[in-house]
């Protein structure tokens, strides 16, 4: 299938595909005559397997470690990824029952105990967070919530605008041009206070998700922008 077709099937972005090549996560068996990429059944199922992680949260970088490990076995993989997408289900079952009652709750329907009310919840099992602490710290992560708060309140607008707008355009494709260029000027104004070279600019990409502190007040501007902008700073790194 030519990348066009790939792009159809799946609803990955010709753009995002063409990243996935340059990185060397998914490179075409072969090309046409005209030079154009040509994906085999082969490809399809690693494409298909590179989806299911990304919806289970892994990063690009870790994705392609696992691929590319020598121990990898596909099988076992598609296993691993039907238990944790069953434990997700699991958790957002919970999660639609809290809601439901809650909702049951605020018309004086029924009664709930405050531990009722956040049953469900759990941030303890995020994929990144042993490997951010491994990698940055507990400490790096501090230093870097306390190195915004130095600076005085016109940073703070405007690291709001910029966040504001990217929570506007969050359910893009995050390689999209829109995307990239908002993602283009967090990365300026970080370098105002700082200095991040793009692999640590990805780092902290990786970050904002593995922390539940950078999650959950990125997130307050529209749900699932940490996810979001973690993929964009991770393309515009590469």
């Amino acid at each position: 299938m030519k990348v066009k077709e790939v792009s159809q099937l799946t609803g990955v972005s010709v753009r995002t595909l063409h990243h996935y090549d340059d990185i060397g996560l998914l490179t075409p068996d072969g090309t046409t005559e005209a030079g154009y990429r040509l994906y085999s059944d082969d490809n399809l199922a690693t494409l298909q397997q590179i989806l299911f992680f990304r919806e289970l949260g892994f990063s690009l970088k870790k994705i392609k470690e696992l691929l590319k490990s020598p121990s990898f076995d596909r099988q076992e993989a598609f296993e691993m990824q039907r238990k944790m997408l069953l434990e997700k289900r699991k958790q957002l079952d919970s999660m639609i029952t809290t809601i439901e009652k809650t909702i049951q709750y605020g018309r004086g329907e029924i009664v709930m105990t405050n531990e009722e009310k956040f049953k469900g919840f759990d941030f303890s099992k995020n994929p990144y967070e042993q490997e951010a602490k491994e990698r940055w710290g507990d400490k790096a992560v501090d230093e870097s919530n306390k190195k915004v708060a130095q600076f005085g309140p016109e940073l703070g607008e405007e690291m709001n605008r910029i966040y504001f707008s990217l929570a506007g355009i969050r359910h893009m494709d995050p390689s999209s041009d829109e995307a990239q260029s908002g993602i283009g000027e967090w990365f300026t104004l970080l370098n105002t206070m700082g200095s991040y070279s793009l692999e640590a600019f990805a780092g902290l990409g990786e970050i904002y998700v593995a922390d539940e502190r950078f999650r959950k007040n990125i997130d307050q501007f529209g749900d699932g922008l940490a996810l979001f902008m973690r993929d964009a700073m991770s393309f515009y790194a590469e």
